[in-house]
């Protein structure tokens, strides 16, 4: 079992940035594909961007691609979501997951039913 807690939401002006953090402890952490979820008021929950275990391989939403950056460390069992020039549609509650099953296809980890663990969230809110 691993539990996760997410920080670092706030509220931040269109074209700012913020870097949310994802704590993770209990098993290693090493041994989990990890990824960042979103879900705006009134939507469903959409992928945002996954690492895999060893950080060597990444995959993002097109609408993130270009502006956000995922990274991990796994001496800290920490993973980072950087958001640059962040968009007021960014607003949303974002989730960090995690995964105990192993795809060498990364593709597979935009899926939110490829993991098994989740936090609880935390807030991010963009103003124009």
């Amino acid at each position: 079992q691993v539990q996760l807690v997410e920080s670092g939401g706030g509220l931040v002006q269109a074209g700012g940035s913020l870097r949310l953090s994802c704590a993770a402890s209990g098993r290693t952490f090493s041994n989990y594909g990890t990824g960042w979820f979103r879900q705006a008021p009134g939507k469903e929950r959409e992928f945002v961007a996954t690492i895999k275990r060893s950080g060597d391989s990444t995959y993002y939403a097109d609408s993130v691609k270009g502006r956000f950056s995922i990274s991990r460390d796994n001496a800290k069992n920490t993973v980072y979501l950087q958001m640059n020039s962040l968009r007021p549609e960014d607003t949303a509650v974002y989730y960090c997951a995690a995964s105990t099953t192993y795809y060498s296809n990364i593709v597979a980890y935009s899926e939110g039913q490829t993991y098994d663990h989740w936090g609880q969230g935390t807030q991010v809110t963009v103003s124009s």
